[in-house]
């Protein structure tokens, strides 16, 4: 089980799982066995809403930094999901397409959206940041967005 750092600011909470490294943008990506597993952080799920779809791009897509890998539709907004890894997919996770509510019950479990076969992953790693930069960027912009209510 991974060890998360926590913050609770206004009424919500949020976790950041250590073993991952994120893009700004709050896409998680955790390393296993030469491929790249990618989901959103908890603070992104939460902010976008409860998630009624998820559309990933098929296994086997070819995929560029920042690339367009997944979108999702919530009530509130549309959110374009960019690809912190360059490869190739070679998984989406089938739960999704019945249960897209699975990001925002579990973004860092059963809620991952797809796993990459990296092009140069050392390189994309080098780009992201590690749990302790993202969670001091993460919880900034959440003091920030209760300051601005």
């Amino acid at each position: 089980m991974s060890d998360f750092l926590e913050v609770t600011i206004d009424k919500f909470t949020f976790r950041v799982d250590q073993s991952c490294h994120y893009s700004s943008e709050g896409i998680w990506a955790r390393m296993e066995d030469g491929r790249v597993r990618l989901g959103l952080s908890d603070f992104l799920q939460q902010r976008s809403g409860d998630i009624a779809f998820i559309d990933v791009k098929p296994a086997e897509t070819l995929l560029k930094l920042d690339d367009e890998f997944a979108s999702i539709e919530t009530v509130k907004v549309n959110v374009m999901l960019a690809s912190p890894v360059s490869g190739k997919i070679v998984l989406v996770n089938p739960a999704l397409d019945l249960k897209p509510e699975l990001i925002n019950q579990a973004p860092f479990g059963e809620g991952w959206v797809c796993e990459v076969e990296a092009d140069n992953l050392d390189a994309d790693r080098q780009r992201m940041l590690d749990a302790d930069t993202y969670f001091k960027k993460m919880k900034s912009e959440a003091e920030e967005e209760v300051r601005q209510k």
